[in-house]
């Protein structure tokens, strides 16, 4: 069993690369919601990854932790910095602030990477993250651009996007702890409602839905929950995490 678990966990970090290297590429084909897509699905394949390491008995090995960490990057890091950077949908309304388009994307995959250095020298060593963790940032970015570029259920708002972002990159890197999500975490059912809300609204979404349609409004509905789920964890997450943590070597969705 635990021979197969480690390619299984292999596996699901090849996975997840692989639709981190899609989502950037359908952004620079114009697709942005497709791209969105599989960046959320790149948090369940990561979620995979670490629980088929565990079940092997090699969560804390170094080749799991850098796979892991470079596949995140990908997923996390590059593809959310690349929506912020590209934009095909509306694009007379971004060229004004396309300088600054490309230096938060530069800035959120930057800093994406520099937490994921962290964490594979020495942050998997705490029961807690340091710093927000990529799989939240790449969804709060995604809920964004959902309510503010594409579709832009808010209306499009380069400044809301932009600024939005710049607070969720910098949220990677603050010595602030926010919580692991595992069993028995007040905030796992928030994650999960977040995670399965956004797919809830991305699949309708890739049939171009017109705006006051059911399906559209459901879209929306759905995306709101999922920021909701995403200020649960980031506003609450941090007081859920005990001030004296004894580390734990363990492997974790980053």
């Amino acid at each position: 069993m635990s021979r197969a678990a480690r390619y299984g966990a292999n596996l699901a970090t090849l996975a997840n690369g692989a639709v981190g290297v899609g989502a950037i590429l359908y952004i620079l084909a114009g697709n942005k919601l497709w791209a969105m897509l599989l960046i959320v699905s790149g948090l369940g394949f990561d979620g995979l990854d670490g629980y088929l390491s565990r079940r092997a008995g090699d969560s804390s090995s170094n080749f799991g932790r850098y796979a892991d960490s470079i596949a995140d990057a990908v997923t996390f890091g590059l593809a959310p910095g690349t929506l912020l950077i590209v934009h095909s949908d509306r694009p007379v309304l971004w060229v004004p602030y396309a300088g600054l388009c490309l230096v938060v994307g530069i800035v959120v995959a930057a800093l994406a990477i520099a937490r994921l250095v962290y964490f594979t020298a020495r942050g998997y060593q705490r029961s807690s993250f340091l710093g927000a963790p990529t799989p939240q940032a790449a969804l709060a970015i995604v809920v964004l651009v959902l309510m503010a570029d594409v579709p832009a259920f808010w209306g499009t708002d380069p400044w809301f996007v932009l600024a939005g972002a710049s607070v969720v990159a910098l949220s990677m890197v603050i010595p602030v702890p926010f919580p692991k999500i595992r069993r028995g975490s007040p905030l796992r059912l928030a994650m999960a409602v977040t995670g399965v809300g956004l797919i809830v609204a991305l699949v309708p979404l890739q049939f171009r839905l017109a705006p006051g349609s059911v399906l559209y409004e459901v879209a929306f509905g759905a995306t709101v929950v999922s920021g909701l789920g995403l200020l649960a964890y980031y506003l609450y997450g941090p007081f859920t995490v005990p001030h004296s943590s004894p580390k734990a070597p363990t492997q974790a969705v980053l």
